[in-house]
Formats: C-alpha cells, structure tokens, sequence
C-alpha cells in the first residue's frame, strides 16, 4: 500500500517580500503585549519583545517550539537556544525583517557555528526546515567562512605592516581599515562569497591606510615602500594644473610590495584597484581628500549595509566577539600543519594551509602553467588547423570573441556592476587553458590514429564550446568562484537571483547541453595533467550532477537519442546487463564521443560545421563495423557517446543504493540486488520517468517498493534520514518533487501518484513465486581520474602518505600534505631517528582504531514530519514507535562523530608533542 502524504508540522503562509525600507529590525512597531501572548512562556515573550517580532512571528514561531518541545529531548540550558533558532527559522521562512542574525546570537549568546549546527540538528530531527531555510543557512555559511579567512589573513598582514605603540594607533588604524574593507566589499561585490576577489579588495584597502599612515607606525619593509610615493606638495600641484579633481594616486611600487608578501597576481589586483575599489573611494570622496579617514566616518554607513543585509556585523571580528570566534576545533583543523616539522632539526617552515593561502597557491601554480603564447593558439596548434580539409581557425575566434562577451557580461551580473572586468580575466585564463588542453587532445589523437588531418572535429562548433567551458569551469573552480563546499551547488541549475556561478552556471551561459559537456570531461582530465586533486574532484563532481539529475532536463539531446536508440529496430539495450561485471574501461576519447553517431550508422553533421558528412581522416566509428561481412545488411551501431553514459550513469547509482542498504538493509542483504533490478530496470526501459527528475528519487521509491512487497518495515522518513548522510545530497531532492507540469510535492506524493502507477505491475511481480530474473551488479571501479600529483595513503595507515615530487618552481611547503613529517625521496633525509617515528606512526595507526572508546549508544532520534500528521504508512504503523532502523541510523551517525572528534584530540596531542 502507498504511503500517506505528510502535512507539514508547520504552515508557512507566504507574505510578501520586504522591501529594502523593511529589511532593518522595525523598532517603531508596537511592542507584544503581554497579555495577548499569555499561553506563552514568559522569557520567550521577553526575547521576542527584545527583538522587536511582530505578534504574528511570535505566535508561529512559539508553535515550532511546541512542535520542537514534543520531539526532542529539552536541556535547560538550550531551551533560549532552541527558541532562538525557532525565531529564525521562522523569520527567514516568512521573510520579514525583525532581526539580524548577529542580534539574536547576541540575544542568546551563542557562537555562529554552534548555532548553525543547532538549526540543522533541528531539520534532522523535525525536518522543519523549507528549502528556502536551507539555501540561506548555506548561503550564511559560506559568507562566514570567507570573511573568517579573510579576518585571519587581514589580522596576520596587518602585524607585518604596522608597529606596535604603546598608545595602541596601530589598532585604531585597524579597525579603521577593516570597517572600509567591509563596506567597499557589500557595495561593489554582488556575490559576497567570493574568496579571491574579496581578498583582492582587501590587499586594495590596506594599500590606501599604508600610504596615508604615519611612517613611524610602519615596519621598515613598508616604511621604505611609503617613502617612495609622491609628496602632498607635489600632488597639489598637479591638481592645479588639472580643471577636474584630483584622482587618487595608487602606488604600484607598494601594492606590489603587498602582492609579493601576500602571493597574490599584481595584475589582477590592480584590475580590482581600478574597477571597483576607485569607485568605491570616489563615492566616498576619500579620493579626493589626503585625511587619514576615521571610523566614525563609515561605522553608520556600514551599520545600514549589515542591517539590509540582516546577516552577521563583520565589524565583531575585530573584538574576539564570542559570537564569531571560530570554535577552538576548527581552528586547530585549520592550523594542524606545523611551522617546523622537527624543532631540533634544520627544515623548510610549512606554514598553515589557510584558505587564502591555498587560493592564491592554486592561481599561481594554474597561471605557471598555462603556455605563454596568450590568447592565440600555439604554433603546433596553428598546424593542426591548416593541415585541416576546412580549416577553423575564423570560426574558432569568432567563436570565442562572441562567447567571449556573453561570459564576461553574465559574469559581472554575478558579481557586481564592475564584474565584467573579471570576467574578461578570467576568460582570458579560459581560453589560454582551452587551448593547451585542444593541443594534447590532438597530439594523444594523432598518435592513436596516425592521422594529422583532424577537420571534422576542429569544426565541431559542440565540441569547441564544451572544451572551453570545461576549461572555464576549471579556472572559477580554482578561483574558488564555482564551488560544491558546503553543499554549494546550484539545485535550481543556474538560474537563482544572478548570483550564483557555481555549477551548471556556465552550461546556461553557453546554452550548453549538460549531455554534450559530459563528453569533454574524462578526455579534458587526461590530457592536462597539471591539475590538483581538488579541480579532479571538482570535475567528477560536475559529471556525477549531469548523470544524476541535469542531463534530464527536458529539452536534453539525452531524450532524443534515447529515442532513436530504441526506434532503430535493435532489440538490444542501451547498455547490456551482461557488460555490468566488466569493469569500467574504455578507449572512448571526445573525439569519439563527439562523432559518435548520432543515430545507429550514420552521422549527421553539427549545423555550424561546414564540412561534409564523411572525412576519411576524422576520429569517427566507421558506419561499417569490422565485425558486418560484406554484402550483409548494415547492423544499426550503438552510440559510443550513449553507451558511455549508462555504463557510468549505473556505477554511480549503484554505488549510492548499495551505500543506502548498508544504513538500512543490513539485516537484509537478499533486498540490494531486488531494488538494483528494479532501479536498473526503471533506468532503462522506463527512462521518461527520469525527465525533470533526480537519480536519487527514483533510488529511494525503488527501496521503498520492494521492501513493500518484501512486507520489510522500512518507512519513508527511515530512507530520507539515511539519504541525507550520502555526499553531495539536497533536501529539494526529497521535498520538492516535480508531480505534474508546474506542481511539486514530496517524495511520498511522487511514489504515490507517478512513480507506483508507472510501475505498479513489475513491482507486484517481485511479490510473486515467479519474480523477475536478477540484474547483474555492476562492477564498481576506483574513480577512472588518477591523481598523479596527489600524496598517496601508504596502505594500513591513515598518517603516512607519498607524493611525487611536483615543478621545481613549487616549494615543498607547498606539496606537503598536512602531516607531521616532510620526507623527500632524493634529498637529504635528516636524522635516522625518522625512520623509527615513520614506522612507529604506521604501527600505532591501528592501535588507535581498536582502543577507541565509542561510548555508550546514543537515544534515536524523534519524529519526522512524515509522521507529524498520523501515520507514514496505510498499513497501520504507530507513528509513535521508535523504528530500529532510526536508532541504527543515529548509532552510525554519533559513532562516526565521535571517531572524528577521538582523531582530533589525537592530532593536538601529537602535535604538542612535535613542538
């Protein structure tokens, strides 16, 4: 029997958005009153009335709280927290402008982090929080990371600037500068998150307070740097020369002084100086005044900006506000890279592995590496476009002038109204590195095939935007700019409010099919080798986006050839099940992929490509197969393009169902391969039922069904907890589920009124005495991208690792993984009291794992709001009743909790003992 359709705990009737007059905290409305709130706790009144909510927030707010009081265990000591968090979740849902973030931290005293982790540890339980909820819990995540980073680093930089005075000016000059950095970041970025160019911003900042400070409050490296700049005299001079006013003179000398200590692109930096920082002075008309500025000056200015934005008062950093403060775990995760790795032994200092640092390590290292011939393509790349029947080379600039202006433009619409000069940098970086991957793909194709006239595919207008959007989604990555840390993807597939360009932004600015782009990415991570772990990771990720959900999109090519697959009169499948438990391994390169037939033996040309159907030297499947003897009828090929797709596409949701059966049906291991047939079955014969949908609702209705038949108790709200531990999981994967055109619901709804009436006849089957033979499982490999440039795990312990040594150009500082011990294969290897530490480190590794103490096994957790209204299930489940499968859920959960927070105290002891 289907499951009943969940009501929510809570309703959220929609208001209308606040205008910019709304956002600040409406103290001038009237205060509650008392009496039309006595039902309610009195301090909860007290904290409502100090954060001036009206009485409509209050009243909703107060019935979360009963909803959160009936479900999880209350501790005195948290219950103004938990009001706090409900106040918020109930606030943003609403989208009324009663508070700030940081003023109820404040309130109820707690750290951001912490609470944080309370609002989600409030969804785990209740799963209370709307997607609307979620996307500004990651939203505000993200910001605190970076202006974090940026505090740390600002806080670090400022100590190599100035001196210490006993009258505390250094200090004064402090605060003052940060203040003008947060306020030139909130008016001239639009996507406030942006790790690099924020830092830039600052390094722009700092270079306005050194050249307006007193020398004898500068170190002497900057103190020398200030000296050079022109005199006031000099200055007012000019100006009267000049009928306009005076422009604000930037010090290249000095900001390169900056750049150099802070490894950062000069260039770059005085892009941002130029665009975005000059403006920003102007309108402050700090350009045009030599007066140090004061605090005073922009405190009010950047209080309305915070207020707006009701968010956090970066302002806070600057007095250790313990509300702010990063927790003193993460801190020790940030800095666990010692300076020295032996205090009594001569070694390079390693600093720490701070964000910024790493940023602006991997933009040098993607800079060093790109070739020196610009935006124009080598002189070998010059030749494989004239050894061409058609030679591309016009329309592959035109090409790139036009794409060109379209990505520079969407950039700066992200990024604030001066973006678009980086996004021309950034394109400029695209292209350099579009080049030097098309150039290894043709040497790698050339030796493959023999041939060096490769015309068909060089005017393959798909294949030429695919790679370089490969390449720029390369570029933003490295920039930090497209980014899936904190669950940072784009759900909604590019189009939120201009301010997201993380992954598939780049496919909607191009008009690029996901499908299409999924070809270039294997070959793009095999001819350029240079790329880090991260980037590698980065890309699979973006594939394993495509298979699951964006390919699906209606609209997809992925459907048209689907159809042609199976209206070409094979009897076989898209991808045999037979070829399952082979591995995965092919010699598909995107030559293949791109000219792989469209339909089964022919090949349509792209319609931007100019030349004829057939090239006798162009890397495509012959439409006469080796295997057809002569005279025979032609046999209908597959795509290689296709099966390609599906080969990986099961991998991948294979990996994530058994991944769900290990939290949920370990008790019944005959089940996995049940739901794999069903799931695969679905997949391949019932594939419509994947357009607009997500791999991962089609996995969970699967699970659902054959556990149904199977009479194995196992109810929706048990598969949405465990779901929401896989990797690189949204809760709008179980919450908003396209039902019909233009309607979304749940999970439930979804299995209920599409998926079970699709199926309902083969899932009755697995009920009967006959069910249907089994699909093989297919064979799961290691990831297909090797990481050569990535420190290896010795076998058998997690704290020794080997890497290959990287360019010269790179110190080993830098490679190191974060560990205790630098060792260099090929160097001077130190003292031979290293060897015994290595191999005692290797041996304790495992004592570790058997002496740990997981303590005693934590209480399951509550309700969900599958179970808020009744019953989950219409066979006659209490919803009351604590499900096994919860408690060994929550067993998982706080055991690997706990074996995290065990490896850190390790790491800090360990890490006392090597100072």
């Amino acid at each position: 029997m289907p499951p009943k359709k969940r009501h929510s705990g809570m309703v959220h009737n929609k208001q209308p958005k606040s205008g910019a007059d709304n956002a600040s905290p409406d103290k001038d409305s009237p205060e509650l009153s008392e009496k039309e709130h006595r039902d309610k706790d009195g301090e909860f009144v007290s904290l409502c009335k100090s954060l001036h909510v009206t009485g409509l927030v209050c009243d909703r707010a107060w019935s979360l709280w009963k909803i959160v009081q009936e479900s999880m265990e209350i501790v005195k000591d948290r219950q103004l927290k938990l009001w706090g968090a409900c106040l918020f979740v109930t606030v943003t849902d609403m989208d009324v402008g009663c508070f700030t973030l940081t003023q109820i931290l404040k309130a109820i005293s707690m750290n951001f982090k912490l609470f944080m982790e309370l609002v989600r540890q409030m969804d785990l339980n209740l799963d209370t929080i709307s997607t609307k909820v979620n996307s500004v819990l990651t939203r505000l995540e993200k910001k605190y990371d970076v202006l974090l980073a940026l505090y740390q680093r600002f806080e670090k930089t400022c100590k190599k600037i100035f001196t210490s005075t006993t009258y505390g000016k250094e200090r004064e000059t402090m605060q003052t500068c940060w203040t003008v950095f947060l306020l030139a970041k909130g008016r001239t970025l639009q996507m406030e998150d942006d790790l690099v160019i924020s830092f830039q911003l600052l390094l722009c900042t700092l270079e306005l307070f050194i050249k307006r400070c007193s020398p004898d409050l500068l170190q002497p490296l900057y103190q020398s740097s200030i000296n050079k700049v022109p005199t006031r005299a000099s200055r007012r001079s000019q100006n009267k020369a000049k009928s306009r006013p005076a422009e604000l003179e930037l010090d290249v000398q000095l900001l390169e002084t900056l750049c150099k200590e802070n490894e950062c692109s000069l260039e770059e930096v005085k892009n941002v100086y130029q665009t975005s920082f000059l403006a920003f002075l102007e309108s402050l008309d700090l350009s045009r005044s030599p007066d140090f500025p004061q605090v005073s000056d922009f405190n009010q200015q950047y209080e309305e900006h915070y207020l707006k934005s009701r968010d956090i008062d970066g302002r806070l950093f600057l007095d250790g506000d313990e509300t702010l403060v990063a927790p003193k775990v993460e801190i020790s995760q940030v800095e666990r890279t010692p300076k020295k790795s032996q205090p009594d032994e001569d070694e390079i200092l390693i600093p720490p592995e701070t964000p910024v640092r790493a940023a602006m390590t991997s933009i040098r290292m993607l800079r060093g590496d790109l070739p020196s011939s610009g935006d124009q393509p080598s002189t070998n790349l010059a030749t494989y476009f004239k050894n061409c029947s058609v030679d591309p080379t016009q329309d592959v600039q035109k090409r790139l002038e036009t794409l060109g202006q379209m990505f520079s433009q969407k950039f700066g619409e992200a990024v604030g109204p001066r973006g678009v000069v980086y996004g021309r940098q950034r394109f400029a970086l695209g292209v350099r590195l579009y080049y030097k991957v098309m150039e290894a793909m043709l040497k790698s194709e050339e030796k493959r095939l023999s041939v060096q006239n490769f015309s068909k595919l060089l005017n393959d207008s798909t294949f030429h935007t695919s790679l370089l959007a490969c390449a720029l989604e390369v570029v933003m990555a490295t920039y930090e700019e497209s980014s899936f840390k904190n669950g940072r993807y784009n759900v909604g597939g590019g189009d939120q409010a201009g301010t997201d360009v993380c992954f598939p932004w780049i496919l909607n600015v191009f008009n690029l099919p996901a499908f299409d782009f999924y070809k270039v990415i294997e070959s793009f991570i095999k001819a350029e080798p240079t790329l880090s772990k991260d980037i590698i990771k980065h890309l699979e990720t973006c594939e394993n986006l495509i298979m699951e959900r964006i390919a699906w999109r209606t609209g997809s090519p992925l459907f048209e050839l689907l159809k042609q697959e199976r209206g070409s009169g094979a009897e076989e499948q898209v991808e045999t099940p037979g070829s399952f438990s082979q591995p995965l391994q092919h010699n598909h390169t995107a030559a293949d992929l791109y000219l792989s037939p469209m339909r089964a033996g022919q090949w349509v040309s792209p319609p931007e490509s100019p030349v004829k159907p057939v090239c006798k030297s162009a890397p495509v499947a012959s439409s006469n197969p080796a295997s057809q003897a002569p005279g025979q009828v032609p046999r209908h090929s597959k795509s290689n393009s296709l099966s390609l797709f599906y080969k990986k596409l099961y991998c991948l949701a294979y990996t994530r169902l058994k991944t769900l059966c290990s939290y949920l049906l370990s008790s019944h291991p005959e089940l996995e391969p049940i739901i794999w047939t069903l799931f695969q079955h679905t997949l391949q014969h019932e594939y419509e039922l994947m357009r607009d949908h997500h791999l991962d609702q089609l996995m969970m209705s699967a699970m659902y069904a054959i556990c149904k038949v199977k009479s194995v108790d196992l109810r929706f709200k048990s598969i949405v907890s465990a779901y929401k531990n896989l990797p690189n999981t949204n809760q709008e994967t179980f919450k908003h589920v396209l039902i019909t055109e233009g309607q979304y619901d749940s999970i439930i709804v979804f299995y209920n009124q599409v998926f079970m009436q699709k199926l309902k006849t083969n899932i009755l089957q697995y009920a009967s005495t006959r069910p249907p033979p089994l699909s093989p499982i297919p064979q799961i490999p290691r990831s297909p991208y090797k990481f050569p440039n990535s420190p290896l795990r010795v076998p058998g312990s997690n704290n020794v690792y080997i890497s290959p040594m990287k360019s010269s150009r790179v110190s080993p500082g830098i490679i190191t993984p974060r560990s205790r011990m630098l060792v260099s294969i090929g160097e001077s290897f130190g003292l031979s009291n290293r060897f015994q530490k290595i191999n005692q480190m290797v041996s304790s590794d495992r004592s570790h794992k058997r002496t740990l103490d997981l303590g005693s096994t934590p209480k399951p957790l509550k309700r969900l709001r599958f179970d808020i209204d009744g019953q989950d299930e219409t066979d006659g489940s209490k919803p009351g009743e604590d499900s096994t499968l919860i408690q060994k859920l929550t067993e998982m959960s706080s055991t690997r909790s706990r074996m995290q927070e065990q490896k850190l105290k390790e790491d800090a002891e360990s890490r006392k003992e090597s100072l």
